[in-house]
């Protein structure tokens, strides 16, 4: 039998192989050629033709969702990620198909997250009744499926947040809400918020405290204890509130970088790679660490330890985005020729990944191909609006290569957005005194943070032109 279906798929292979090459602008042989790889367990082979599918029939909707669906095969469990880089490139080219919209929105866990994706295909296609019967629907099931009580609870604590100029309100409904049969992780968490936006250290501990002993497994509240302990200055408690935090919660990647980051400080470099290690071995396979780990070296001028540690890190983590985007980056001083087989490599292994879009971006930034350079940003943006740091860095490439309509456009852009994810967003969008700012000054700032990164790796990479 095994023989037999050895000599199927070999004659099958000869016939899908024909037909491409007689019918390359014909989407059902790409996707026909692609599924028989797939069904004899080729899984790199079917996403490799059902890409030259999309490059020989761009304008097919079925194939984008032949290449959608393959990508997510491709990936780990419960990630959706590669599927929805697909479906960026294909509304990017198809913007006018319902059918790629309302995938694009079935790939998004969260509800609200469905609900601004198809908002965003109403205004491509608004005469759509499947689009806008989609948005009404998803807006009727949200609010009927949850309970009454917990409805009312989340509301009233995203009520007092709106309030972290009146204070004492939110600390009534806070309470309410946590004396309601002790209220949700979530409320404790914005109960020690709103103290920590007063100044009142000590009632914010005193929530963090009661709301450990309820949610011992909430990594949120034991990351606000050891930052309620950092900005006291003192570090030996900080230490200790991210250490129990790692016992209850080992898998939590923000605890890991906090403590990293705190045993730096107190201890050095030796100390910080101690804990990466242990982190590393309690979760294997995860990028964040890897990246936290070359980045400490970097920062210690340690260049031949990051690089191993690159190399390392790729070779565990061969798929991921972040990773190959540092590595890009490193290439940066490095002539076209050098890194233009490496950029390809990374793209194809990472399925357009966004933050190695925006990483390409860069190097054309800085080699001066401004056309290409705006090109590749817009393609990051595109695909991942959430991430506030594209976004920042877009506006930036504009305001120094771009006309004022130019800058104006990126800007609405990211507005309307409405970005709240990023390694640089994010601590600068929520830090307190943020709490009430529109986006447009959140991406001033992180503008100008990135500048500052961008000044002091230049210095660093100024003497290193021979790597790599």
């Amino acid at each position: 039998m095994e023989e037999v279906k050895r000599d199927a798929i070999k004659n099958g292979r000869r016939l899908m192989k024909s037909l491409t090459e007689r019918n390359p602008k014909q989407p059902l042989c790409w996707i026909a050629s692609a599924r028989l790889e797939e069904d004899a367990g080729e899984m790199e082979a079917a996403r490799q033709l059902i890409q030259k599918g999309c490059e020989e029939c761009p304008n097919s909707v079925d194939v984008w969702l032949e290449a959608c669906r393959i990508a997510n095969a491709r990936s780990s469990p419960n990630s959706n990620e590669a599927g929805k880089a697909v479906i960026a490139r294909g509304l990017n080219l198809i913007p006018n198909s319902v059918k790629l919209w309302m995938q694009a929105a079935n790939l998004e866990h969260d509800d609200s997250n469905k609900s601004r994706v198809l908002s965003r295909g109403l205004q491509h296609i608004p005469d759509s009744v499947l689009l806008r019967k989609a948005v009404v629907e998803l807006a009727t099931a949200e609010k009927s499926n949850e309970e009454e009580e917990e409805e009312e609870e989340n509301a009233n604590a995203k009520q007092s947040m709106n309030l972290s100029w009146e204070p004492e309100r939110a600390r009534m409904i806070l309470a309410e809400a946590r004396e309601r049969g002790g209220g949700t992780e979530r409320v404790w968490m914005k109960s020690a918020i709103v103290e920590r936006g007063l100044g009142n250290v000590e009632e914010e501990r005193k929530l963090l405290d009661e709301g450990l002993k309820k949610f011992p497994s909430f990594f949120k509240l034991w990351l606000m204890l050891g930052q309620l302990e950092e900005r006291l200055d003192r570090l030996e408690k900080a230490k200790e509130a991210y250490d129990l935090g790692l016992k209850h919660c080992p898998n939590s990647i923000p605890l890991w970088l906090s403590l990293v980051n705190l045993e730096e400080n107190l201890n050095g470099v030796t100390s910080a790679r101690a804990v990466l290690t242990l982190a590393r071995n309690k979760n294997p396979h995860n990028p964040q660490l890897w990246l936290a780990a070359t980045r400490t070296e970097l920062r210690h001028g340690n260049n031949k330890e990051a690089d191993i540690l690159m190399v390392r890190a790729l070779h565990e983590c061969p798929n991921s985005g972040i990773l190959w985007a540092a590595y890009i980056e490193s290439m940066v001083p490095l002539p076209p020729s050098q890194w233009m087989a490496k950029i390809m490599d990374a793209l194809r292994k990472c399925d357009y990944d966004p933050h190695v879009i925006a990483a390409v971006a860069k190097l054309f930034w800085h080699h001066s191909e401004v056309k290409r350079a705006r090109t590749w940003l817009d393609r990051a943006v595109t695909i991942a609006p959430d991430i506030g740091d594209f976004w920042a860095l877009y506006f930036k490439f504009e305001l120094q290569h771009g006309t004022d309509e130019n800058q104006k456009d990126v800007l609405r852009r990211c507005i309307a957005s409405q970005p709240k994810y990023g390694e640089k967003w994010q601590p600068i969008s929520k830090a307190l005194h943020n709490s009430h700012q529109p986006t447009e000054a959140i991406l001033h700032q992180v503008v100008a943070v990135l500048g500052k990164e961008e000044s002091s790796q230049q210095a660093r990479q100024a003497p290193q032109t021979d790597r790599l």
